[in-house]
């Protein structure tokens, strides 16, 4: 008999409508209200003006023959046009690919041809290494946003006569989106989210908040490319008619600078921000009298780091979880009723087991086991990675998380542990075979193995265990400014420890264990 967790909440109707309908429905009623401000620059963007801009640079999309089935790369920090973008590839029926901007060539060009992407927009400041990776891909044309057309082609292009066209979109088969995650295991994987299990996210997430509509004001410091920020804080923020305030990366003073300008009311962080809130001596000089609620995801929040934080901001902190493969929230807690150090109760709609990973029996309250969701905003799965997706999502729509934790008496979870091996560094994720598989192809390595090390600042840092190619000197530094040559910042190797043999199991797994 199957023990399953409940949402404390009722179940809500989902409407069956593409992710644009549900969150920009109600854009051109709300008018003159400030949808977007542009942090640094404090340029702004009206509901009617991001409905009216949705449908040109979707006009000019359809133009060019872009509709349903294909697939436009987004490589951009967070700017108003994101929004833009975003939607109006909704608006014609086709699936935005999210990526890194911090990514190098190697690592765009393979999200830009395992996506299948065709057309790419990003910003001057990533034209050399986007239009590289474009040459590595199927990507035709790159538009680069406030390019003047002297490298690339000016977003100016994409702005087309408003959309009048109708598309035939099924929300429940249809992809949105294709954000990358390593899932449990491997390289990077293209999650397909249909428009129905983004809808569903938004929609089971208002119930239990105390987010109101229209008068809340948000600070988008987390990147639109990773689904927590694009679901979280975009579209959830535009969906509910709030004021969205964008930061283009994290930077301690503009952050504290912001809520300030702006009597931001709430924020979405993950732990090293709760950290260096909770820490930095320059909190002290800004007025952050309006902040109401600090939630912190991506990565575990500790009790004791939560309460130092709260002692220094008026509001709540508290945490959620979620998955890239569930759109993102499963777990939120409730307004005015947090457990610290847990990351609250299932959202609406949504149910939860632990299992044993041994026997695999289901377990009660209190005891240790791994986290498996079930719900309308579960991924259809891994873009044609059928074994990978049979791996993580069973016969039955059970997402097997590969996190341990236990339920109290009261429905909260505790993350306690992972069963997985991807180190989380800022809350980014960072699988330890990608940075495995770049090392051993070094030729003074002869094997390798990743673990992630904990870092007060970081959560965790990839160090690698090395066993020198036979005769090789190689040194640390030379193997860490080889990472640097070839990763992305957050999944650069931090340290290098040489070791006469990498401890495996009989199959040949590495034991990881040991190593730590």
């Amino acid at each position: 008999m199957s023990t399953v967790f409940t949402s404390p909440y009722p179940d809500v109707d989902i409407p069956e409508v593409p992710v644009h309908e549900h969150v920009l429905g109600r854009a051109r009623e709300w008018g003159d209200r400030v949808a977007i401000v542009d942090g640094p620059s404090g340029r702004t963007v009206t509901y009617a003006e991001l409905a009216d801009r949705v449908d040109r640079v979707a006009g000019g999309l359809a133009a060019r023959g872009f509709g349903k089935g294909d697939v436009l790369a987004i490589v951009a920090p967070n700017l108003p046009e994101y929004a833009i973008v975003f939607h109006a590839v909704s608006r014609v029926g086709g699936t935005v690919t999210t990526v890194n901007p911090t990514y190098g060539a190697e690592e765009i060009g393979y999200q830009f041809t395992d996506a299948g992407a065709s057309l790419a927009v990003t910003i001057d400041l990533f034209l050399d290494t986007v239009l590289e990776a474009a040459d590595r891909s199927d990507v035709g044309d790159v538009f680069v946003l406030g390019g003047d057309g002297s490298r690339g082609r000016p977003f100016t292009e994409l702005v087309g006569e408003p959309f009048a066209g109708e598309v035939s979109i099924d929300p429940r088969e249809d992809v949105a989106v294709l954000p990358y995650s390593s899932g449990t295991t491997g390289m990077p994987k293209g999650v397909m989210l249909t428009h129905h299990n983004l809808v569903a996210n938004l929609r089971q997430c208002v119930v239990g908040t105390d987010i109101e509509e229209g008068s809340e004001t948000i600070l988008a410091v987390l990147p639109f490319f990773h689904i927590y920020g694009m679901q979280v804080l975009m579209n959830s923020t535009l969906a509910l008619g709030n004021t969205l305030v964008t930061m283009p990366r994290f930077d301690l003073e503009q952050f504290l600078g912001l809520v300030q300008e702006h009597r931001v009311t709430r924020a979405f962080v993950v732990p090293p921000i709760v950290l260096a809130l909770a820490k930095h001596p320059i909190v002290e000089q800004f007025d952050l009298s309006s902040l109401e609620n600090l939630t912190s995801g991506a990565a575990p929040l500790g009790a004791e780091l939560a309460a130092a934080a709260e002692a220094r901001v008026p509001g709540d902190v508290v945490q959620g979880y979620g998955l890239t493969e569930t759109s993102p929230v499963t777990n939120l807690s409730p307004a005015g009723a947090s457990k610290p150090g847990t990351v609250g109760v299932l959202v609406a709609n949504m149910q939860m087991r632990i299992v044993d990973t041994v026997s695999g029996e289901d377990l009660g309250p209190d005891a240790d086991g791994e986290v498996w969701f079930r719900g309308p905003n579960v991924m259809k799965g891994y873009l044609g990675r059928a074994e990978e997706t049979g791996q993580m999502l069973d016969d039955d729509g059970w997402l097997h998380t590969g996190d341990i934790g236990q339920v109290d008496e009261d429905g909260y979870l505790t993350i306690t542990d992972r069963l997985k091996e991807l180190i989380k560094y800022k809350g980014f994720q960072v699988p330890p075979a990608e940075l495995e598989a770049l090392l051993v192809n070094h030729p003074d390595v002869a094997d390798v193995a990743v673990i992630g090390i904990p870092d007060e600042e970081a959560g965790e840092l990839p160090k690698a265990f090395v066993v020198r190619a036979p005769g090789s000197e190689v040194t640390a530094d030379e193997l860490i400014a080889y990472s640097r040559e070839h990763l992305a910042h957050y999944k650069q190797v931090r340290e290098v420890e040489f070791i006469d043999e990498i401890p495996k199991s009989a199959a040949g797994k590495i034991l990881r264990r040991q190593l730590r």
